[in-house]
């Protein structure tokens, strides 16, 4: 197989998109989500890994994380990973880091990227699927659970675990 050959080889690959993001809660073990201004709905500090660059999902949750809400913090262990079909978009895999429970002075100190965020604010448990759209939802809770039990990563289809 020549080069032009596995090039095209490659680009005839199916598309998957990447996300990584970080699990942030309160003494109360309430969760961290934030209001994106450019669509609908509720969501973790995250976003899109750069594969490009050579970034890894870790990395990219505590980029996404420093650059959206002013945190810049060592992320803990890989809660759980979802593989998420979508409707109009190729499949997302989707990484929930332990970002630790934060005390007072650290939300306080939550700068929004104006560009992308609305606004924050703190959800128990019981409000995920609520405030967080479908699968989603799930994944907050199947990672809580995680750090429930104390085992983990749990891996996810749509949300919900493989078992």
């Amino acid at each position: 197989m020549t080069s032009t050959d596995y090039a095209m080889y490659i680009a005839g690959l199916p598309r998957v998109l990447a996300g990584a993001a970080a699990l942030f809660r309160d003494t109360e073990g309430r969760v961290l989500i934030v209001e994106p201004n450019y669509r609908e709905g509720w969501t973790l500090p995250g976003g899109t890994i750069e594969s490009d660059t050579g970034e890894t999902p870790r990395q990219a949750a505590r980029r996404e994380t420093a650059e959206e809400i002013g945190l810049d913090v060592e992320l803990g262990a890989l809660l759980a990973i979802d593989w998420s079909h979508g409707t109009g978009r190729p499949p997302i895999v989707a990484y929930i880091y332990d970002g630790g429970v934060l005390p007072e002075e650290r939300f306080a100190a939550i700068r929004l990227q104006e560009e992308e965020l609305l606004s924050w604010k703190l959800i128990d448990r019981a409000e995920a699927a609520a405030h967080l759209p479908g699968q989603l939802g799930l994944r907050v809770v199947a990672a809580l659970d995680v750090l429930a039990r104390g085992n983990g990563p749990v891996e996810l289809e749509n949300g919900h675990p493989v078992r």
